[in-house]
């Protein structure tokens, strides 16, 4: 399983991203998706995740009501529309699959199987 992670960039505050997640090498549809986000010398914390029928979608509080995750299982890949950005929203996006025998907590790093490589998103003040 790949993921390449797309769509960062330098943007300024109040601004707009999407990001993109492209899955190959697998049945896309079986996993759910996530998004974490990492700024150096921080751990790697959850943002966002949808299930594989895009029936259920889960955000942090940090990024709620500002974000929206969906996912086109026809092209094997997951967004993440970020609106009215912020400083604090600089960082490098991940995107990973749910191990989907895993049942635990969705915002958890550990329920997560494969990682994209990242794309780094800065929002300037």
């Amino acid at each position: 399983v790949q993921l390449q992670a797309s769509g960062g960039g330098l943007v300024q505050a109040g601004g707009s991203l999407r990001l993109s997640c492209a899955l190959s090498g697998s049945p896309f549809s079986r996993y759910g998706v996530g998004w974490f986000r990492q700024t150096s010398g921080s751990e790697r914390e959850f943002v966002a995740a949808i299930n594989w029928s895009s029936t259920t979608t889960y955000y942090a509080d940090s990024v709620k009501g500002r974000s929206t995750i969906s996912r086109d299982n026809n092209k094997n890949t997951v967004y993440l529309q970020m609106d009215n950005l912020k400083p604090e929203d600089t960082a490098v996006y991940y995107c990973a699959t749910r191990n989907p025998v895993y049942a635990g907590s969705w915002f958890l790093r550990s329920m997560y199987e494969y990682w994209g490589q990242g794309t780094e998103v800065t929002v300037s003040s």
